[in-house]
């Protein structure tokens, strides 16, 4: 497994923090303003991008249907926050799924990316300089993998103490706890992920670094048109590629050489480039032999260290509509 950031709590509020006394004919587009943070933080919860959405639909709901008990003046952000973690911890008790250890992402199955023109949504407009944007230290798949390992409690605790940087006092408050019970649980998170990056923290940022984009454009090139000798200068010997939910795990350039030579047998691709969790990401598609256009085939993210691809995780193109991509190219 990659090094997981531990990230480190914000010192300032997103959006919609301070949002006082909301009329309650303006309840639903009040709600609406925090939808794209909302389906970020159930992600973060449930690791799912479909899970997400489907867990969203039933706390916007719940919301709506509640709205009576919303008092004017109290914090819209923080009681939506509570109806939409209380309905991941929902969730997450009926789909009871946790890997035991994390080996790799195959251990995850369900385990989708998120598009980086989503992510962008949730960022502070710009009459909110100081507001929280979602940084790549707690959207990247290593975290979002990662997260799946903590008792849902902890992982709650972690997303908004964290992530998020709601105080102690906030956290349990929303999660209607003790101050004491979210440090202990905090605590316990904290050491999870530190047990997987041991390896000092990550400058965080939001965007790709010139040298991504660029190893990006040289991967599209060398997938179009493969070159076995060229790709193998492009990756760390040590590569690992695996394909939820599909459980295989390829490690090394020698297992994944293979599989780039007979990339050309399936037909023509073509690539273009996107970005998924704050990582480098290939939209790929293929033209099969007698077919008249290239469908949409694959979702290669990528993650780099030290300039070189030393993770690809392939996701099926469901996801292609969400980052606003074709289903064919001519």
């Amino acid at each position: 497994m990659p090094p997981v950031t531990t990230p480190r709590a914000p010192t300032h509020r997103s959006r919609g923090d301070e949002m006082q006394n909301v009329p309650m004919d303006d309840f639903s587009a009040a709600i609406q303003e925090h939808r794209r943070e909302l389906h970020v933080h159930c992600y973060r919860m449930l690791g799912s991008f479909d899970d997400a959405e489907e867990v969203l639909q039933e706390a916007l709901l719940r919301a709506w249907t509640h709205r009576d008990t919303f008092e004017p003046g109290s914090n819209l952000r923080a009681w939506l926050y509570r109806i939409a973690t209380n309905a991941c911890l929902d969730q997450l008790r009926k789909r009871s799924r946790r890997p035991e250890q994390l080996s790799s992402f195959a251990e995850v199955p369900w385990l989708q990316p998120y598009p980086d023109v989503l992510l962008d949504q949730a960022a502070p407009r710009t009459e909110e300089p100081d507001a929280v944007v979602v940084g790549r230290e707690t959207i990247e798949l290593a975290f979002i993998a990662t997260m799946q390992l903590l008792p849902a409690q902890q992982r709650a605790v972690l997303v908004m103490r964290d992530a998020i940087g709601w105080s102690a006092a906030e956290t349990a408050a929303i999660l209607e706890t003790t101050v004491p019970t979210v440090n202990s649980a905090l605590q316990r998170a904290r050491a999870t992920l530190q047990r997987e990056q041991p390896s000092p923290a990550s400058t965080p940022r939001t965007g790709l670094s010139a040298d991504e984009r660029d190893l990006l454009d040289r991967y599209i090139v060398l997938s179009e048109r493969p070159d076995a000798t060229q790709m193998a200068a492009l990756v760390r010997d040590d590569i690992r590629v695996t394909m939820p939910p599909q459980p295989v795990c390829f490690d090394g350039w020698a297992a994944l050489a293979p599989l780039h030579a007979a990339a050309a047998e399936h037909g023509e691709w073509r690539l273009l480039p996107t970005s998924a969790n704050r990582m480098p990401a290939a939209a790929c598609y293929l033209r099969a032999p007698g077919a008249s256009g290239f469908a949409a085939f694959k979702l290669d993210v990528l993650r780099v260290e030290d300039g070189l691809i030393a993770e690809v995780t392939t996701f099926g193109p469901e996801l292609f509509p969400a980052f606003d991509l074709p289903a064919e190219l001519p």
